[in-house]
C-alpha cells in the first residue's frame, strides 16, 4: 500500500533491525490498549494531564483533561476502518461541538502512555510563538495535545492486520477541536501555572472550562456592537457571552 506523502511520517516503525540497536517503547498485549476499559481511560487521561503540566514556556490557562465517552465512540469506530488519513468531519463531533484528532501508525501495539509521548516528543522541534523550527517538521500532534482549551478527549485502537505498512492504528478525538490555524503557534497563553484560573486549580491545570464554543473569529466586536442578545451572537458567541470566567 502507498501511502501519501503528508502522511506518511505519521507512520512510526517500531522494528527490530538487530538485537543491539532495538530502542523503541516495549510491546503490550494488543487487548491491554483497549478503551473499552476503565483502567486504559484513565491511564490515556492521566498521561495527557501529566504532559501539559509540562509545557515550557508555563501555561496560565492550561485545561485538566477528562474522559468523553461519545468521543471515545467516534474514534474507536474509525480506528476499525484502518484508513490512512483523519476522519471526516462529521465523525469528529459530539453533542454542540467539534473535536480534533491525533493519529499513530504504529507496526505493534505499544502502550498508551507511550503512543502519547510519541505525539508530545514533536514538541523538540517547536517552539512557542514561532512554530515549526524545522522545514517540514510535524509538530500539529504536539499542538493538539497541549491546545489549552481541548479539554476532553476520546480514544480508540485498532488492530489492522492486512495492511503492510503498520499494525495498530492509535486515534485520539480532543474537543473542543484544537489547531485554529491563526493561533497554531500558541497553543496555550504563557504565565504561571494557573494564572487564569486561580481559583479553580488543581497541580498547575484549570478546571473551570467553558461548555460552550464561539462559531465566529470576531465574536468580540461582534457583542461590541451588537450584544449578547442579538440572533447573531446567540448562535456563534456562546462562549464570548456565556462565560466570564471560565477558561474557553
Amino acid at each position: 500500500m502507498s501511502l501519501p506523502p503528508s502522511l506518511s511520517v505519521l507512520i512510526f516503525l517500531l522494528l527490530h533491525f538487530s538485537p543491539n540497536c532495538w530502542v523503541g517503547p516495549p510491546r503490550v498485549p494488543y487487548e491491554a490498549i483497549s478503551t473499552v476499559a476503565t483502567r486504559v481511560q484513565q491511564e490515556i487521561v492521566n498521561k495527557h494531564n501529566t504532559l501539559r503540566r509540562l509545557v515550557e514556556p508555563p501555561a496560565k490557562n492550561m485545561l485538566k483533561m477528562e474522559w468523553n465517552e461519545e468521543a471515545a465512540q467516534n474514534a474507536r469506530y474509525w480506528a476499525e476502518k484502518c484508513e490512512v488519513q483523519h476522519s471526516p468531519q462529521p465523525g469528529r463531533q459530539i453533542k454542540d461541538h467539534s473535536c480534533g484528532e491525533n493519529l499513530l501508525f504504529a507496526t505493534y501495539s505499544l502502550s498508551w502512555s507511550d503512543a502519547i509521548q510519541i505525539w508530545y516528543n514533536e514538541s523538540k522541534n517547536f517552539q512557542y510563538g514561532t512554530g515549526a523550527t524545522k522545514r517540514g517538521a510535524m509538530v500539529s500532534h504536539y499542538t493538539q495535545l497541549v491546545w489549552s482549551t481541548s479539554y476532553q478527549i476520546g480514544c480508540g485502537a485498532a488492530n489492522c492486520p492486512k495492511e503492510k505498512s503498520f499494525q495498530v492504528l492509535f486515534i485520539c478525538q480532543y474537543c473542543h477541536a484544537g489547531n485554529d490555524p491563526e493561533t497554531m503557534n500558541t497553543p496555550y497563553k504563557v504565565g504561571p501555572p494557573c494564572g487564569d484560573c486561580p481559583k479553580n486549580c488543581n497541580n498547575r491545570l484549570c478546571t473551570n472550562p467553558c461548555p460552550f464554543a464561539d462559531n465566529a473569529s470576531n465574536c468580540l466586536e461582534a457583542i461590541k456592537a451588537l450584544g449578547c442578545k442579538h440572533e447573531l451572537t446567540e448562535a456563534y458567541c456562546k462562549a464570548s457571552c456565556k462565560c466570564t470566567i471560565e477558561i474557553k
